[in-house]
């Protein structure tokens, strides 16, 4: 009764009125009789009109922005990847997205398009856009800086990272000598110019830098230590500079520039002695993810905020007080990690690649059209890599390096990525700089950057270095070595359980190695420590619960599945154990099919239109990264499909061809180790025809008589399978029963696929 009611009153309000709208319109028109009516569309309409209406639609300013986010977020990801895939920084395959999408390409090519994309009018809105990027990546750089590291290693770094500026800003003002009067814009100083030519050939990449040295391992180095805080220095000095040579540059005459440098010295006081204990003293008492309300995030966006206004109205740019707000930020790692993770999203990935294509939309490599502005690009790259290469290593060989180290040193202060090309603008805003040597500088920061890899490989070459490779976990060369690589905490500790499983009893004759890899460009170098120690405590308590000793190893890098495989087989490891990622069947076509099939096939039994078909990846449960693992390591590898396993006390391992026998060998490992009770199914019915696999099954029969099992009935109930705590499977019949679409897959316990 009730439903009726609510029924007759929604059709009552809703009807009566919608009756009234329309008498209320109808009655309007009676308005329009004193009024000039403008319409862009005529009243009977026709598909010439709403395509007009359309066209109108896609030229407003804010379809066309949102047009230029879409394109450019998926040209420069789509960059970003392929440049990550050759081992190259993500950052220069975003600059390349940019200068594609600029006059270089796209224009080039296809002109109508570029400009219906990217039209003159609409290159202001995405100019302020990508302004507002820069500011919060500054601001999160200035975060990134660990100023701790800078006391304490403050003597060699400060040696090293000053003589790494001056050199190239030495040899910076004196290209511009040669080549102001063919280069310089009309009506620009010497001085200006020169300045800035020297800043742009003294600046360094610090969070290129900074990646670069955790992916190769060298965080936990002197070496690596040394470069970071060079970096760090150098960032800080480089950003001073350029205030004071914008200072210079903006002002009429030296009184004026005099004027602006004291505001700015001002204004760093006031930063340092009244706005960083206001802000530590918030952090201290807002510094966790609960407590750090709007409000309080507000508060830190204000001055963000002000400060960049207070440096652009100054006259040293908004960037340096976006710099400076990050840099006096709570010197709490958890607090600058939460607070990075709000920021960082938005910036690195809505944000910057907008600036990536702005500034390759100013960069016309058609302009470098003769053979002789190509020389001159050529020599700017060979100053910048004299300056900043040899002038670094030098240095750092003046202050004790090794050459080895020296020269990796320099290899790494050489790289300029983002930082150079924020430089640039600024010189290209101000007009110090042309077009023509903006793009070769453009140009130059691509170079610089894309060597540094291929610098540091030679280095390691020539010097045989090895401090770059995998670190290596000392054990004792005849144990029994187990490498396991987790991505969460619960995958790990399932994992751990496993691999004691398999050692337990063999404690001095056998090794457990826990590896966490972390993606590089997730990481910053004030919280490294802290993400690894944070990674490996569920893993140690699982450890003492267990009684089993365990190395840690912590790696970060761009390319986890390869870095797996590379340390696996480096490591000279005896069993890598990996965790699949996803649900075996969740969200797949594969799922729903093996749920339409049961229902309409018996439910009981084991294996249904067994086909045998081999090596068909396309149907298979294994993702991306799982794949690639299997491929490229060469040593005994183990999956686990984890569905919560506590205990490895009940297994269950299915024998499908001869091929198989090796799994009696982790089934006497268990059975020793573990006293596991081990059900073995011979599925086709060849055991007994096979004189190897029959002899190693009656060995262990004898062995271990009330361990081991042989099933009569093929038929497996459903029942059974719950009851196991893991199957064990080779990988070739693992393969092959999943394209068979067998309907008990999805009742089957956690899952150990073996590769030999």
């Amino acid at each position: 009764m009730k439903n009726y009611k609510n029924a007759a009153f929604y059709i009552a309000v809703t009807g009566g009125f919608t009756a009234l709208m329309l008498w209320i319109i109808r009655e309007g028109k009676h308005l329009e009789i004193n009024k000039t009516i403008l319409s862009s569309v005529v009243e009977n309409g026709s598909w010439n009109d709403f395509l007009e209406s359309m066209q109108h639609n896609l030229q407003d300013p804010l379809a066309i922005l949102l047009a230029q986010i879409v394109t450019i977020i998926v040209v420069a990801r789509f960059f970003g990847w392929v440049f990550k895939k050759i081992g190259q920084p993500t950052v220069i395959g975003e600059i390349i997205a940019g200068i594609v999408l600029g006059p270089s390409l796209l224009g080039m090519y296809f002109p109508e398009f570029s400009s219906t994309l990217f039209p003159v009018e609409s290159l202001g809105n995405l100019k302020f856009l990508s302004q507002i990027g820069l500011i919060l990546f500054m601001f999160v750089i200035g975060m990134e800086l660990d100023l701790k590291v800078l006391k304490n290693k403050a003597n060699e770094a400060v040696v090293i990272s000053h003589a790494s500026i001056v050199i190239p800003f030495t040899l910076g003002i004196g290209l511009a000598y040669f080549v102001y009067n063919r280069f310089a814009p009309e009506g620009v100083k010497f001085l200006s110019f020169s300045l800035f030519m020297g800043i742009a050939m003294s600046i360094t990449a610090f969070p290129v830098l900074a990646r670069i040295v955790q992916e190769r391992g060298l965080n936990k180095t002197k070496l690596g230590a040394i470069a970071i805080t060079c970096a760090a220095a150098d960032d800080i000095t480089a950003w001073s500079l350029l205030a004071v040579v914008i200072a210079i540059v903006k002002a009429d005459n030296f009184v004026s520039s005099l004027y602006i440098i004291g505001l700015a010295a001002l204004y760093v006081l006031a930063m340092l002695f009244i706005v960083k204990p206001f802000l530590k003293r918030i952090g201290e008492l807002y510094g966790t993810k609960d407590t750090l309300v709007k409000p309080v995030v507000a508060i830190f966006f204000l001055t963000l905020i002000i400060s960049s206004y207070a440096t652009e109205v100054i006259g040293i740019h908004a960037l340096f007080g976006a710099f400076m707000t990050g840099a006096i930020m709570p010197d709490v790692p958890k607090f600058r990690t939460i607070f990075i993770e709000k920021v960082e999203d938005v910036s690195l990935i809505l944000l910057l690649p907008l600036f990536f294509v702005f500034t390759g939309l100013k960069t016309e490599i058609g302009l470098i059209n003769d053979p002789y502005l190509w020389k001159v690009t050529g020599f700017i790259i060979l100053v910048a890599v004299i300056g900043k290469f040899l002038g670094s290593a030098l240095a750092a060989k003046f202050v004790g390096q090794t050459w080895s180290d020296s020269f990796t040193i320099g290899a790494l202060m050489n790289t300029r990525g983002l930082m150079e090309l924020i430089v640039l603008n600024i010189g290209l805003e101000l007009k110090v700089l042309t077009p023509e040597v903006f793009t070769m500088m453009v140009i130059m920061a691509l170079v610089t950057t894309f060597m540094t890899g291929p610098a540091l490989d030679l280095i390691n070459f020539i010097f045989k270095n090895k401090e770059a490779v995998v670190p290596e976990i000392v054990v004792n060369e005849n144990k029994y070595k187990v490498l396991i690589s987790f991505g969460n905490n619960e995958k790990g500790r399932s994992l751990l359980r496993l691999a004691n499983s398999l050692t337990k009893k063999q404690k001095k004759s056998a090794s457990i190695t826990a590896m966490h890899l972390y993606l590089s460009d997730e990481m910053h170098t004030f919280n490294t420590e802290e993400i690894e120690k944070d990674s490996f405590v569920p893993i140690l308590e699982e450890s003492k619960s267990l009684n089993q000793e365990i190395n840690t190893l912590f790696k970060a890098t761009m390319d986890i599945e390869t870095e797996i495989a590379d340390v696996a087989n480096q490591g000279d490891y005896d069993l890598l154990l990996v965790g699949l990622g996803k649900s075996i069947f969740e969200g797949t076509i594969l799922g729903k099919v093996i749920g339409f099939t049961t229902r309409i096939i018996n439910p009981d039994r084991l294996i249904d239109k067994f086909t045998g078909k081999e090596g068909l990846f396309e149907n298979s449960p294994f993702d991306e990264r799982t794949r690639q693992i299997i491929s490229k390591t060469k040593m005994p590898l183990g999956i686990l499909i984890d569905k919560d396993l506590q205990s490895v006390n009940r297994v269950f391992i299915p024998i499908f061809t001869s091929e198989d026998s090796f799994l009696l060998d982790y089934a006497q490992k268990l059975i020793y180790n573990n006293n596991s009770k081990v059900e073995i199914l011979d599925v086709n019915g060849d055991i007994h025809n096979n004189f190897v696999v029959q002899s190693a099954l009656e060995s262990l029969e004898q062995k271990y008589p009330n361990n081991i099992n042989l099933m009569e009935d093929r038929i497996v109930k459903k029942e059974f399978l719950a009851n196991q705590d893991v199957m064990i499977i080779s990988l070739e019949s693992w393969k092959a029963l999943v394209d068979s679409r067998s309907v008990w897959l999805s009742g089957v316990p956690s899952v150990l696929i073996l590769k030999p």
